[in-house]
């Protein structure tokens, strides 16, 4: 599988909460979902499910589901060297640790665009690009 991005959390949350304020974002992340080859990290995953719980009052099993459909792609483990690579990231592009841990994992993935609206679009952080997919043309 060649990876063609890496998708933040809040691209998953779009896709899968029930709630819909935004009908636009909601079918543009579900057709990411479906049409690209990406790539995701522990902590997107561990974010994605806390926010369905807590934010949008999703069921633990309804969660599990789409666990069970994101596992078949890759999934980079939170281990020492990403941490480091989110301390490093951190400090030289001045973002948080959580964002700098996400620009490490897509980076470590080898996956070349973080589709995200949390960053700066069409910014590179080293190999990675940010792309707001959510962005009015």
């Amino acid at each position: 599988m060649r990876i063609e991005c890496f998708l933040d959390t809040n691209v998953l949350i779009y896709a899968a909460s029930m709630k819909i304020d935004d009908p636009r974002k909601h079918a543009l992340a579900q057709d990411l979902i479906a049409s690209t080859e990406f790539s995701l990290s522990a902590q997107v995953l561990t974010e994605f499910a806390s926010s369905l719980l807590r934010k949008h009052a999703m069921a633990p099993a309804e969660i599990s589901l789409w666990l069970d459909q994101l596992e078949a792609f890759p999934v980079l483990p939170t281990d020492t060297d990403l941490v480091r690579g989110a301390l490093v990231s951190s400090q030289r592009y001045k973002i948080s640790y959580w964002d700098g841990a996400i620009i490490a994992a897509a980076d470590r993935l080898g996956a070349p665009v973080l589709y995200t609206e949390d960053l700066n679009h069409g910014q590179n952080y080293g190999s990675v690009k940010v792309v707001n997919p959510f962005r009015a043309m």
